[in-house]
């Protein structure tokens, strides 16, 4: 792989300000594996090589009032910088916005052929195990950032305990799975920024509050660090991109005076500040692809 080659691809699409999905818009894709089955011979996809994008709505790369856009997001980004370099390779993107670590395993909140998205993702490894190149995977936030609540403002801990408690007992379960139905493929795990420390511009209440998503953040990108070395998968570390330890303060006019950077990167590169979601915006979705190309 050329590492330097990739991430230069989407230091460009940062930089000059284009749009993950813009970027990803002619990038050939399949929406659910099951169409894939026997799509090409053995030959042509040796040449091609596949992606297998799996998660929650951030690999879907939903936005709000658009929906998912599953050849953008952040998934859009890296097959942009994955075709710099082998320009016949496909995606397959079957993630699923409002997945959790349980239902991945269990189903229940999208439809698949096969049951389950981990079940789906299997299959399609099984019918192309020498022939996929690379699997990406976010999963776990929804399992925890449903015990926060803005209103009023709290940390359900015991829904955070149980949250956690799942995304550690099952997510080396579903990287296993990955890994045994294709050895050869790179499976990068990406772990999360954290959309709630937004709530520090609502007063001591919030700040406190941003305070403890920020000890949260760090255990469930802990859990997700550990059940990657599991099947010696690699991290892209998106926490880290979006400065989310960083309480620097910067002077931002639009946020009513200075405030910590990773408050500022929250509001910059999420709609959490303009619209009270945790999604990425287009800027963020690009960064969080260079995290995941710097793994490549």
């Amino acid at each position: 792989m050329h590492r330097r080659r990739w991430v230069i691809v989407v230091a460009v699409l940062v930089l000059g300000g284009l749009s993950a999905p813009a970027a990803s818009a002619t990038a050939p894709v399949v929406g659910s594996s099951a169409s894939s089955h026997g799509e090409s011979s053995h030959g042509s996809e040796h040449a091609m090589g596949w992606y297998l994008a799996l998660g929650d709505s951030l690999a879907a790369g939903y936005q709000p009032g658009q929906g998912d856009n599953k050849t953008g997001g952040y998934v859009g980004g890296v097959l942009a910088a994955v075709k710099a370099d082998k320009p016949k390779a496909k995606l397959v993107n079957d993630a699923c916005s409002g997945e959790t670590v349980v239902t991945m395993v269990r189903g229940g909140v999208c439809a698949y052929e096969e049951g389950t998205q981990l079940r789906q993702a299997v299959e399609f490894l099984h019918d192309h195990r020498r022939t996929t190149r690379l699997v990406t995977i976010d999963i776990g936030a929804n399992d925890v950032q449903r015990c926060v609540s803005r209103s009023p403002l709290g940390i359900d801990a015991a829904c955070i305990q149980q949250g956690l408690a799942d995304v550690q007992r099952l997510l080396p379960r579903v990287l296993a799975r990955l890994h045994a139905a294709a050895p050869g493929a790179h499976i990068v795990v990406a772990n999360y920024y954290n959309p709630f420390l937004a709530v520090y511009l609502t007063g001591a209440a919030g700040q406190a509050l941003a305070q403890q998503s920020m000890q949260l953040q760090a255990t469930l990108n802990a859990i997700i660090a550990g059940s990657a070395a599991t099947v010696g998968a690699d991290v892209a570390d998106v926490a880290t991109a979006f400065r989310s330890t960083d309480t620097t303060l910067v002077t931002v006019p639009d946020l009513g005076g200075p405030v910590p950077t990773n408050v500022a990167t929250i509001c910059a590169w999420t709609w959490m500040c303009q619209l009270g979601d945790i999604h990425a915006n287009d800027v963020g979705y690009a960064v969080m692809a260079g995290a995941v190309v710097a793994r490549l």
